[in-house]
């Protein structure tokens, strides 16, 4: 499953704060960051994330246009 996201907040250890595009703030791991291929993230980006079926962000990509 995936979806589209904004970024909110990179965080120095790696991780990043998303926030969907219906409204709810996500954490996202740096495992997850790293995963789609990124070594950071600038707020305001905009990204899809890749969720397991039980909601766990497993990666983050470039956003699909």
């Amino acid at each position: 499953m995936s979806e589209q996201a904004t970024v909110e907040r990179f965080n120095a250890d790696g991780s990043a704060t998303v926030l969907r595009d219906d409204g709810v703030l996500v954490d996202v791991s740096a495992e997850s960051v790293t995963a789609g291929g990124w070594r950071m993230l600038r707020p305001g980006q905009r990204v899809t994330l890749e969720r397991t079926p039980d909601g766990v962000v497993i990666a983050v990509h470039r956003p699909v246009l």
